[in-house]
């Protein structure tokens, strides 16, 4: 199919680099120049491991990159809306997806044959139908459903892992205001053998996406609740937690007593809070969504509060041993929100550097990836490294708020120094014999009360 991307954001870049993976012929669309330029030139706007290598496979082949809206849409069958929805405090920003849908409409207008028009980005149950339908229609002059379908498809990406997770899903969500609608998206997907797929109407369709992503920030948070309890009480929550994991409805035990340990015991776990893109906007725009529906979210409320204080438990820890931050050399280790990516949006890390930094402790930061982006924010007020051992050489303690791989090397790197910092583990990837002066999430102080 000849399909058209507006928007080369994280979800619209790896969508249409997949798809032209697959076999489709895309035209990625953008308002903003250096974008396009980039992406023309084999260089993604944003960093996912893959992405680099799968769009100069397919650049100029069956990928291309455009400001072109018009031209677009004109020359493909299907356009996906793949632009930013962020929560402005109260409910989502719709704003970019109706200019979107005005500007496919004015070309709907003036173009002949049947079109379909798919929302990708992330929106609230009632979007497709309630907001991007009739400015179609309106723009067009047209009628949906005879001149035009409207679907909804949402995206499972996870970052880090965001091509994988295209190439071969789960499960993909085919949503449409009518079967022509959905046999478009069928039409789309149709390469994908052997994957589960759901026909059902938009707004549903919506619904799975926030459905799906509050579900996983649910565990989390309920994992760093139960974390917070066993450190005030004196359990380790990795024992914990890991006595859970081993229930076979977690863990399922295979014929041949082989256990299967799937990636959703991941957010069984405690650590240093959520962040990113997705988790934080779209809990928060569904208890949005259910107030003004009428139906308090109250656990998604308890949800976000949680996370919401998580990180200054590594604040807490961190003052069991030193009181008084003023002038303490601080390593933090991580600035994105999970290994894999340079996203640091919402990042525990990023308030943690600001009180270190409020109360005038000398912070270094080592991030494999993200660098250039907390850069952004700190400037020269955090001294970041390039290299683990520099970041940490004669710093009085270590942060590690993200669970980069690298960050496995620490013990080693500590075992010849005479006086090793203290190591204060937000995501408890370290065995916490590993190293002289350990404190985690989720386990007591060994400092004495």
């Amino acid at each position: 199919m000849k399909v058209s991307v507006i928007g080369t954001g994280y979800v619209g870049l790896v969508s249409g680099v997949c798809l032209a993976e697959k076999g489709h012929q895309i035209i990625c669309v953008d308002v903003d120049q250096a974008k396009v330029d980039k992406i023309n030139k084999g260089i993604p706007p944003i960093y996912e491991a893959g992405l680099e290598e799968l769009l100069q496979k397919n650049l100029h082949k069956n990928l291309v990159a455009s400001t072109d809206l018009r031209q677009a849409v004109m020359d493909t069958d299907l356009s996906l809306i793949a632009v930013g929805t962020p929560f402005d405090g109260s409910e989502i920003d719709l704003k970019y997806i109706k200019q979107v849908s005005e500007q496919i409409g004015t070309v709907l207008k003036d173009k002949d044959g049947y079109h379909v028009v798919v929302v990708k980005s992330t929106v609230v149950p009632g979007t497709s139908d309630g907001v991007v339908l009739p400015i179609l229609e309106k723009a067009s002059g047209k009628k949906a459903g005879t001149d035009f379908g409207v679907g909804m498809n949402p995206e499972f990406l996870k970052e880090g892992e965001a091509i994988p997770d295209f190439m071969y899903p789960d499960r993909i969500v085919l949503g449409g205001i009518d079967d022509r609608s959905i046999d478009a998206l069928a039409e789309l997907y149709a390469i994908f053998d052997g994957v589960d797929k759901i026909r059902t109407n938009t707004r549903t369709a919506e619904m799975i996406k926030y459905t799906a992503n509050s579900l996983l920030a649910t565990l989390i948070s309920f994992s760093n609740e139960i974390g917070n309890l066993c450190a005030t009480v004196g359990v380790d929550v990795v024992e914990a937690m890991n006595g859970v994991h081993l229930d076979k409805r977690f863990t399922p035990i295979l014929e041949t007593g082989e256990r299967i340990f799937p990636a959703s015991i991941t957010y069984l776990a405690a650590g240093c809070g959520f962040g990113g893109s997705c988790f934080p906007k779209d809990v928060k725009a569904l208890i949005s969504y259910g107030n003004q529906a009428g139906s308090p979210m109250r656990l998604l409320e308890s949800v976000i509060e949680v996370n919401a204080t998580q990180p200054e438990k590594m604040i807490a820890l961190l003052k069991q041993h030193y009181p008084v931050l003023q002038g303490r050399k601080i390593a933090v280790l991580g600035m994105a929100f999970k290994p894999g990516t340079d996203d640091i949006r919402e990042s525990p890390a990023l308030p943690v550097t600001k009180t270190l930094l409020e109360e005038q402790a000398i912070v270094t930061s080592y991030d494999p990836i993200a660098r250039h982006e907390a850069e952004k924010i700190f400037g020269t007020t955090v001294d970041f490294r390039d290299d683990l051992k520099e970041a940490i050489a004669g710093v009085d303690a270590i942060l590690i708020m993200t669970r980069w791989q690298q960050f496995q090397a620490i013990p080693e790197l500590l075992k010849d120094m005479e006086n090793p910092p203290l190591v204060v583990d937000g995501r408890r990837m370290l065995d916490k014999t590993s190293v002289d002066k350990y404190e985690g999430i989720g386990l007591k102080s060994s400092v004495a009360s």
